[in-house]
């Protein structure tokens, strides 16, 4: 519809600034004749749109208008409502904000919409909180007060002085420079420096925080998904970690895949069972790991890893292996 393309028109003009023709038209998908057709609607309607001419020309507002643009369809309305069923917003303390927001854009559709939309968005059930065998999949909780001192340093791009409980180590204050917030399976991270270094603090682990008047030591852009993968791959390579051998049941695979850091090669078996080379964080998960899968997994090295499943199955077979 065309009323639709002359909302998007503007939205694109406000986010870039200044856009050619041929540009607009790649955006929406329309010929340059269309394009300048519906400029020319939008400064009859009053929008203040004007061109640039010359190589670096284009069509740009003038600056400082702002307009309310509360045209959503349908489809859009539902895009939005099924986002805010997610619980992502959860994990950075927004989830009253996300509530307040989604009554807000139900209110401003048409009325015709209102039914459609809210009856739509109860038919889809985005991350519930258990699966299909009844295990709780619970975020973390993070004090609201916490999250809003993270959230305004973050985009106010200040310094933090944070009260946070490593693993297994006492609670102390760091001053960090915090360079953007990630949420993954219902767990929210701080991506930060300190002293110069890449740090990645787990949210529900700040005790306090304390926005500082000075600013952050960061870059003005940043890529979260590429500074993500990176320090994932760190951490995938660093510490303790073990690389474990295993035969696993193609049932349990996902269990596996669940519970491992990574997976360095996998291959079928003559039997259809998967040989799976994995790498976990110690000893100590490894082992764990591969005892949850009971009988559809063998480890087959390290040796010692053998041993030490041996001995839990040893374990347990003595202590029920009596008359009771």
């Amino acid at each position: 519809m065309r009323a639709d393309r002359l909302v998007s028109l503007v939205l694109l003009l406000r986010q870039h600034g200044r856009l050619s023709a041929a540009a607009l038209s790649r955006e929406l998908e329309v010929s340059t004749r269309t394009v300048l057709r519906d400029i020319e609607a939008l400064s009859a309607a009053g929008v203040p749109v004007y061109a640039e001419r010359g190589r670096h020309g284009g069509f740009a507002l003038l600056p400082g208008f702002r307009t309310e643009l509360t045209g959503l369809n349908p489809d859009e309305a539902l895009a939005l409502l099924v986002a805010g069923s997610r619980r992502g917003a959860q994990a950075f303390g927004l989830g009253s904000a996300l509530a307040s927001a989604m009554l807000k854009v139900v209110d401003a559709l048409p009325e015709s919409y209102q039914d459609t939309a809210a009856g739509a968005a109860e038919r889809l059930l985005i991350d519930p909180e258990t699966d299909l065998l009844s295990r709780r999949l619970a975020a973390e909780e993070i004090p609201d007060a916490v999250a809003a001192v993270i959230l305004r340093a973050v985009f106010a791009g200040h310094r933090l002085r944070i009260h946070y409980t490593a693993a297994d180590q006492p609670p102390k204050w760091r001053t960090v420079d915090p360079i953007g917030l990630v949420t993954v399976r219902d767990r929210g991270y701080l991506l930060a420096t300190r002293s110069g270094e890449d740090r990645t603090y787990r949210l529900s682990r700040v005790l306090a925080a304390e926005e500082l008047a000075e600013p952050a030591q960061r870059p003005d852009r940043v890529d979260l998904d590429r500074a993500w993968q990176e320090r994932s791959t760190r951490f995938r390579t660093g510490g303790d970690q073990v690389t474990v051998l295993a035969r696993v049941h193609p049932a349990r695979r996902d269990d596996l895949l669940g519970t491992a850091l990574a997976v360095l090669a996998e291959e079928s078996d003559s039997d259809g069972w998967l040989r799976m080379e994995v790498t976990f964080q110690d000893p100590r998960h490894a082992e764990w790991a591969l005892w949850q899968l009971t009988m559809s997994a063998e480890a087959l090295s390290p040796q010692w890893l053998r041993e030490a499943l041996r001995e839990r199955a040893v374990a347990i077979a003595a202590r029920y292996g009596g008359s009771s």
